[in-house]
């Protein structure tokens, strides 16, 4: 709920890759339909919170606690000297601020597009590369290690005392996330070559209106390929044309048809064999028996969202 949802995709702002990629296809920043995202954003978190506090009552009529069989908890808290609150939000709001200013001033620094020489044998053509295209991803990037070095002025006595024993957690982590998303999509890939992803993408676009056959189309996909970036990138790449043409043809910003498109690659993407998910069971030592229910139940409400930013959206016009 906290992760894979509307902080995932609807927050305007939010530095995931699900939020970065439709950037690159619709020249749009992160902070594309804000009060679109924020209202989505909002539908999710009462719906989802409204199930799961029903599940915890059932738990507690049941009699059913904590646990006992438990792995991968954290190290029990010793009473350490805890930092200011505003020092410890502060990475946070310096990446959100950060964001905003990099977004801003990127494309004012390198203008339209930007070229480099590749390092290869031989005499390379430049490769050049369009900054709304690319804008959004290094502003991210940018925050991001301004951010961590935000950590590392406040609190570099902490982080160095526990650097090593840091880093290798932080390693296996990162190495855990990667070798699953990247498998993913891998995966994806692959279906996306074959023939009948082919047959079912082109009968998608038969679909009339074009926020509905955008949604319905990324989320469809995501849960065909099993990535909800993997299938965000295959699937804009392969008929992000057609969604712009059909949004220009009825008036629709791109900034729309971005958060949409956030949004509904995060749906149906969380089939039992998605990154995500195994990275998550990982982590908190869970089965998909024990919580792949919940799970799935978090995905429908987020699915539903889409629905209610499109409506929203056709209602009022509000971006």
């Amino acid at each position: 709920m906290g992760a894979f949802s509307f902080t995932m995709d609807s927050l305007p702002g939010t530095p995931q890759i699900q939020n970065i990629i439709p950037t690159t296809f619709f020249k749009t920043d992160i902070y594309a339909a804000p009060w679109l995202g924020l209202i989505g954003a909002a539908f999710i978190l009462a719906t989802g919170l409204a199930y799961l506090n029903g599940c915890r009552r059932r738990a507690a009529a049941a009699g059913e606690g904590y646990g006992t069989e438990l792995l991968n908890e954290p190290a029990p808290f010793e009473n350490e000297k805890l930092p200011s609150p505003v020092i410890a939000m502060l990475p946070l709001v310096v990446v959100g601020v950060m964001n905003k200013v990099l977004t801003v001033a990127i494309p004012g620094l390198y203008g339209t597009s930007v070229s480099f020489i590749p390092a290869v044998v031989g005499t390379p053509a430049p490769v050049v590369q369009q900054v709304s295209s690319i804008a959004a991803i290094w502003a991210v990037e940018g925050a991001l290690l301004l951010g961590i070095a935000t950590v590392f002025v406040f609190a570099w006595r902490t982080v160095a005392a526990k650097f090593a024993e840091g880093s290798k957690a932080a390693v296996g982590g990162a190495l855990l996330a990667t070798m699953n998303t990247a498998s993913e999509y891998g995966f994806g890939t692959i279906i996306a070559a074959l023939p009948g992803f082919l047959v079912v993408a082109n009968a998608l676009k038969t679909i009339p209106d074009p926020l509905v056959n955008e949604a319905i189309t990324v989320t469809v996909l995501a849960g065909i390929t099993g990535s909800a970036s993997g299938d965000l990138g295959i699937a804009l790449a392969a008929m992000s044309d057609t969604f712009i043409a059909n949004a220009n043809a009825a008036g629709i910003p791109m900034e729309v048809l971005h958060r949409v498109a956030a949004m509904a690659s995060g749906g149906m993407d969380t089939l039992p064999h998605n990154g995500a998910v195994i990275t998550l069971l990982a982590v908190t030592g869970l089965t998909h028996k024990q919580s792949y229910k919940d799970i799935f139940v978090i995905t429908i409400i987020k699915t539903l969202a889409v629905g209610v930013v499109i409506a929203t959206y056709y209602l009022t016009g509000i971006v």
